[in-house]
């Protein structure tokens, strides 16, 4: 029998690494929660919007301006960010990818975000603040899934580069980054604590 080649094509990279400062994580547990009481132009649209919690995605932009441990993230975000291009390959042109935005959630224990993506950024990501017990992680959908027309079910012990769905449940202190271009949804959790986490987009 001839030599069989299988290889693996066209890679959708995930980055996950410590931030790399705990002393910050609490800092930052703090600058959120003080942020979903005193931004109620935050707390109105998430309700308005069905989420379950506080975001200051659609009321504030200027964090790292607002507050010196959001500064402090951004500078730790940039190092990362650095990394995960080069990762990717991307040719920058000698330009570095540069931060959009970036907002605070703190979702209640039973609060989630359903699939989305995130246009005209680059790379996106999540640095995991806090995730009590019954929390549930990021959920990441093969980009393939819509085009796998008459394919059957993966086999449940299947490499986890062939899954359709991972899941990524990671401790306090975690910074996770994909491309902008990948879905991904928050399920609900069954916990009562707060899940707070800071989200965030890179451009070119």
């Amino acid at each position: 029998m001839e030599a069989v080649a299988v290889r693996s094509l066209f890679a959708s990279l995930l980055y996950q690494a410590a931030l790399g400062n705990d002393a910050l994580i609490e800092e930052l547990e703090a600058s959120c929660l003080q942020l979903a009481h005193d931004d109620r132009a935050g707390r109105g649209w998430a309700k308005e919007h069905g989420y379950q919690g506080y975001t200051s995605y659609a009321s504030l932009n200027d964090l790292p301006i607002r507050d010196p441990a959001f500064a402090d993230l951004k500078r730790l975000l940039d190092r990362h960010v650095a990394t995960f291009a080069d990762a990717c390959g991307f040719d920058l042109g000698g330009k570095k990818l540069k931060l959009d935005s970036i907002w605070a959630n703190v979702l209640n224990g039973g609060g989630g975000h359903s699939w989305h993506i995130h246009p005209h950024s680059v790379i996106s990501g999540t640095v995991y603040i806090t995730l009590p017990p019954g929390s549930r992680g990021l959920r990441l959908e093969d980009p393939r899934l819509a085009m796998m027309m008459a394919a059957p079910p993966r086999q449940p012990d299947v490499a986890e580069a062939l899954r359709s769905f991972i899941e990524i449940v990671p401790e306090p202190g975690t910074v996770l980054l994909w491309e902008s271009w990948m879905r991904h949804e928050v399920a609900a959790g069954s916990g009562r604590g707060k899940r707070i986490s800071v989200s965030f987009n890179y451009r070119w």
